[in-house]
């Protein structure tokens, strides 16, 4: 499988083109750009990826296993916008953020929401068998599909996308905690990867500019 691997130090100098632009974010001030890098959001809803081509190019690939079992590649998704997420069905942290928005957004988008295949791609196999991702993602949304596979077939794809992935503690009952990327990738129907978005977009947001790809 052909890699195209971004470096930390590449995708920071993308996004620092400007005081107020960091993270895939645009803001309008400094003060927000600030308030971001904070843990602050005072107007998230205002956030707003990058109007300019990304000047790099990501082209997914993977080869993975989805939550009803079926082997899949990006082939299957030919043609159709993905969004696209790095978490574990199991995570407390930012998953139970990014999961939640991407299911809103789906339902903003109504019937446009079937054109776009919405993805989390696991970082914790172990626990996310495709039978386990199958119960959990439903509770988020019916429509959101759970991609598994071999340690080194979501290496792979982690590369495509510059994820570091790694167990960090565990909980009070010995589950795993893992620290993982926090972007949604939304990639267009042509298979390239258009934008980065933060969870902290609202829900009304993330949908605005998946339509915009659709």
């Amino acid at each position: 499988m052909r890699r195209t691997l971004l470096t930390g130090a590449l995708v920071g100098a993308v996004f620092a083109t400007g005081a107020a632009a960091h993270d895939g974010v645009n803001h309008a001030t400094d003060a927000e750009a600030a308030a971001h890098r904070q843990g602050a959001a005072p107007n998230a809803a205002a956030f707003s990826p990058s109007d300019l081509p990304l000047p790099f190019l990501i082209r997914p690939e993977f080869a993975l296993i989805d939550h009803t079992g079926r082997a899949v590649t990006q082939a299957d998704f030919a043609g159709r916008p993905m969004a696209i997420f790095f978490g574990y069905a199991n995570c407390e942290a930012i998953c139970s953020v990014a999961l939640p928005a991407m299911a809103s957004a789906l339902d903003i988008l109504g019937a446009d929401a079937d054109r776009i295949a919405p993805i989390l791609i696991t970082v914790d196999p172990q626990r996310d068998t495709p039978q386990a991702m199958a119960q959990r993602l439903s509770g988020y949304h019916p429509r959101l599909i759970g991609l598994t596979g071999s340690e080194d077939a979501l290496a792979d794809a982690r590369a495509v996308f510059q994820i570091d992935a790694k167990q960090v503690t565990e909980t009070a009952d010995g589950a795993p905690v893992y620290a993982h990327g926090s972007f949604i990738y939304l990639v267009g129907a042509d298979g390239e990867v258009k934008t980065f978005m933060p969870p902290i977009l609202s829900p009304e947001r993330i949908a605005e500019l998946m339509r915009k790809y659709l």
